[in-house]
């Protein structure tokens, strides 16, 4: 008597429509409910509807890199991300680790090795009780700021922020360590995957528009401090007199 595999939700994130044909058809017949998105724009707004228990992600989309993709789904969230490609970098493998993802496999591929690795994968993740308790449906809060990491939201008091995908990464990675000093070269590679001249040149135009839109409403929020030569903090528990 065989064993099904538990239903579990997965995201599939693939533009040929053959490959993402068959692996529904495949996964679907092992158990899995299966979400399909053609792009990255499509991919990101079916994310907030299935809740995906793991998703699988091709990097060569018609609208974004894969590897951009893969920093904006690791903001927050616990969700394994196995990277499957047809890349000919060599350091795509290396950069979609360091921006979080579980597992790397090269098309073409087995449907077989890739359903195993899967299975591992969600052994190693989280349990949804675990998520849950580690998220709790208040968000992270810092003062009035509430980061939703379910919704990928922000409050500040009653008001919803508007943040870019980009200003959500940055205020996310900084508020993963309130009141520590995250350096321009850390916060650009969890970002972007990398660090150099332009990226920094960016990271300071994306963190004054980030600063601006927080201090834009009626709530103080908790300030974005600058330290020169250094990178940048979120503080917590701003002192009385500290400077803005």
């Amino acid at each position: 008597m065989s064993v099904e595999c538990p239903r579990k939700s997965v995201l599939l994130v693939e533009d040929d429509l053959c490959v993402a044909t068959m692996l529904r058809d495949r996964l679907e017949a092992r158990g899995y409910s299966v979400g399909h998105a053609i792009n990255a724009a499509a991919a990101e707004l079916m994310l907030g509807e299935i809740c995906p228990d793991l998703i699988i992600l091709d990097l060569m989309l018609p609208d974004t890199n894969g590897l951009v993709l893969c920093a904006d789904f690791k903001a927050g969230r616990d969700v394994p991300i196995i990277i499957c490609s047809a890349t000919k970098r060599s350091d795509d493998p290396i950069i979609g680790f360091k921006l979080g993802a579980d597992d790397f496999i090269a098309k073409p591929f087995s449907v077989d090795e890739l359903l195993a690795r899967m299975e591992a994968a969600l052994r190693r993740g989280p349990t949804r009780a675990a998520k849950a308790s580690r998220h709790p449906p208040g968000g992270q809060r810092i003062g009035e700021l509430v980061i939703d990491q379910a919704r990928c939201q922000v409050t500040l008091g009653c008001e919803l922020l508007h943040l870019t995908p980009t200003e959500y990464r940055l205020l996310c990675a900084l508020a993963s360590r309130p009141d520590e000093v995250v350096s321009r070269e850390e916060l650009a590679k969890r970002v972007w995957g990398y660090h150099d001249v332009s990226v920094g040149l960016s990271l300071e135009v994306h963190m004054r528009r980030l600063r601006s839109k927080l201090n834009a409403g009626a709530v103080t929020p908790p300030p974005l401090v600058t330290l020169r030569g250094f990178g940048y903090k979120i503080v917590q528990e701003p002192r009385a007199g500290a400077a803005p």
